[in-house]
């Protein structure tokens, strides 16, 4: 749908600018003016003649003021006005034009045109059929003919738009109104019953741009700035719904609709603003209740708690609240299976908890909405390597910790299973080489995850201790018994001290 502005910007571009000049020639053009009248139009028309259109106005009004009977410069400042996109001027110089000369046919045809446009059917009839009977010029005579039969045309179609928006078929007005429209570009108030159609039909988003044309082409027009505001809060656009509920309290600021509207607006999108300036500086747990405040406060249109649970998923994945992450991220996907957000932060959070082959499906999905999206490729890279890496020896699990274990956790339970796997516990040479072997998994798997640079080679999906992960290949890398001989389960690092003994 075309914009009133685009509208205007290609009248004023098709609007050939001598069409003053050629009425210089117009019979009658000689009218007494003074000189300095004179001088300020012929200034005015070399301006506009170079698309100077501000300074080219500047000049006719200079005209207008030393001769306010003058109709050359009224019909000249009507031709910048048009070129400007300001048609409401235009009209009215143009109604100034036909006061003074009655016959002046060009002025009146061009009225014609624009009324026509604003959907004035009645009075743009009117300027045809006098330029009709004003002895015109072949081609005007035609063009008032085809503008004529275009109007009856048009007025036509909106009796039957009206008609079929009485029995409730809201779909045929639409596509009456589309026709109407493409001819009658700033009908202000055609543009509203077609935005009040898709309303109607569940579809107030491809109303917003009629309104934003009808908010534009009539003058205070408050109602249709509070609609705008309203359909974009529905949408879920805080942030545009409180922009437009704003427009209309600068035309009038006791407007009891906009006013209240607006303070629930202004709310909602203040607790939205705090909650994701926690999100920035880390604080996820107090984003949390600042958006289950906003769940709160907006309970009734929908979107308001979707976006909020998506945005709590978030602040879960993050603060590494796994299964909460997964089962509010889940609820939000089963709403909204294509949300990008949700599908990467159940991800991460698949990834926390081991779960790779889920966390590689969200990914894809999520990948498939956007291929572009460089977390989603590198976390789509992690989660493969690290799915991989699991199917061999994961040190997670041979601690029996968590992703996200604290390097004390991980010492604790080092400990722990050190002692219940210590060889010397075993007497049968069976049960011995069973423990030698777990011992040695154990004190590699300590010896990893509390080294950061180790534990993060091993977190990105490469296990430092195994030379067929690292580049250039190589034989898989274990320790011998013998190598964790020295290696003392009760420290946390450092020198190996405790020596074990066999009889």
């Amino acid at each position: 749908m075309v914009s009133p502005r685009a509208y205007s910007s290609r009248l004023g571009s098709a609007l050939p600018l001598l069409l003053v000049l050629w009425d210089l020639h117009y019979q009658g053009a000689e009218c007494g003016i003074n000189a300095e009248v004179e001088k300020q139009l012929e200034m005015g028309k070399k301006l506009l003649a170079a698309g100077q259109l501000a300074d080219a106005l500047s000049h006719f009004h200079a005209a207008i003021e030393g001769d306010s009977d003058n109709y050359l410069a009224y019909y000249r400042r009507a031709t910048v006005y048009l070129a400007m996109g300001k048609s409401k001027a235009a009209i009215r110089d143009l109604s100034k034009v036909v006061e003074l000369k009655q016959d002046f046919t060009s002025a009146r045809l061009q009225r014609g045109h624009l009324l026509l446009k604003q959907g004035k059917f009645d009075e743009a009839e009117e300027d045809f059929k006098r330029v009709l009977q004003s002895n015109p010029s072949d081609k005007e005579d035609t063009e008032a003919r085809t503008q004529l039969m275009k109007s009856d045309e048009m007025q036509r179609l909106h009796s039957e738009a009206q008609s079929a928006y009485l029995t409730g078929d809201y779909y045929t007005v639409i596509g009456l109104l589309d026709e109407i429209l493409n001819v009658c570009v700033w009908a202000a108030e055609m543009r509203e019953l077609r935005a009040e159609c898709y309303i109607k039909e569940g579809e107030p988003g491809k109303a917003l741009s009629d309104l934003k044309a009808a908010a534009k082409l009539k003058s205070d027009n408050t109602e249709a700035f509070y609609k705008i505001s309203t359909i974009y809060y529905q949408l879920g656009d805080h942030e545009m719904s409180l922009s437009e509920v704003r427009e209309c309290l600068k035309l009038d600021q006791d407007h009891k609709e906009c006013f209240s509207h607006y303070k629930k607006v202004k709310k909602l999108n203040k607790q939205i603003l705090s909650a994701e300036e926690l999100i920035q500086e880390g604080r996820y747990q107090d984003a949390i209740g600042k958006y289950e405040t906003v769940m709160k406060t907006e309970s009734e249109v929908p979107v308001y708690t979707t976006r909020a649970k998506e945005r709590i998923c978030h602040c879960f994945s993050k603060n590494q609240q796994s299964a909460d992450a997964i089962k509010l991220c889940t609820e939000v996907l089963q709403l909204e299976p294509d949300n990008v957000n949700a599908l990467k932060d159940r991800a991460e959070a698949y990834l926390l908890e081991e779960q790779y082959e889920e966390a590689i499906q969200d990914y894809e999905t999520a990948k498939d909405h956007s291929d572009s999206d460089q977390q989603i490729l590198e976390g789509l890279e992690k989660a493969q390597r690290l799915l991989k890496q699991s199917q061999k020896r994961d040190y997670y699990k041979i601690l029996g910790v968590k992703r996200n274990a604290r390097k004390q956790e991980i010492v604790k339970a080092y400990r722990k299973l050190a002692m219940q796997w210590h060889p010397d516990n075993f007497q049968d040479e069976e049960e011995k080489k069973k423990a030698e072997k777990k011992f040695i998994d154990i004190a590699a798997a300590k010896e990893v995850l509390t080294d950061p640079e180790m534990r993060r080679k091993f977190d990105a999906g490469e296990d430092p201790l195994d030379a067929e992960s690292q580049q250039g290949g190589g034989n898989h890398f274990h320790r011998g018994w013998n190598t964790w001989q020295g290696f003392d389960p009760f420290s946390s690092g450092g020198p190996f001290k405790f020596k074990f003994h066999f009889n």
